[in-house]
């Protein structure tokens, strides 16, 4: 066992006295278990979650000198993976001069994220080297506030 399955003690703990909440439950575990998590705890590519509305975000990452047939966005099972293409370029040319310098990283990257059942991915765009992906959260009715009528 590693050390990240030991923090999960908490979950196992809780387990039993909890109803409906083994999916979350589950979703932790597999976070925890899955090899992407320790290369989502690394830094690169710098990343903003952006809160846009009551039920809306948007998850924005850097990345200056990406395209978008660099970048592969996957979402199953809850977890949604950003991750680069890696090239199989042997030549540091672009399309029509040779890089003397090269200080603009296009390292390979992979980034996961946790996403809930009740969330829904609305797109993504690659704008000015920032790559957003807009996310929604769908509230059922019959979990809105509302003012009950007294008779």
């Amino acid at each position: 066992m590693n050390k990240l399955n030991g923090s999960l003690s908490i979950f196992n703990q809780l387990k039993p006295i909890s109803i409906g909440y083994d999916n979350l439950f589950d979703n932790f575990e597999r976070m925890f278990e899955d090899n992407d998590f320790e290369s989502s705890l690394v830094n690169y590519p710098p990343y903003n979650i952006v809160k846009t509305g009551d039920y809306t975000y948007d998850i924005e990452l850097a990345l200056a000198g990406f395209s978008k047939k660099d970048i592969s966005i996957e979402y199953a099972d809850g977890l949604l993976k950003i991750k680069s293409i890696k090239e199989n370029k042997t030549e540091n040319k672009d399309e029509n001069n040779e890089v003397i310098h090269q200080g603009i990283s296009k390292r390979y990257f992979s980034k996961t994220f946790t996403v809930s059942d009740d969330t829904e991915i609305k797109g993504a765009q690659l704008k000015d080297g920032l790559l957003k992906i807009s996310l929604e959260r769908i509230i059922p009715e019959s979990k809105k506030s509302r003012t009950i009528e007294i008779n």
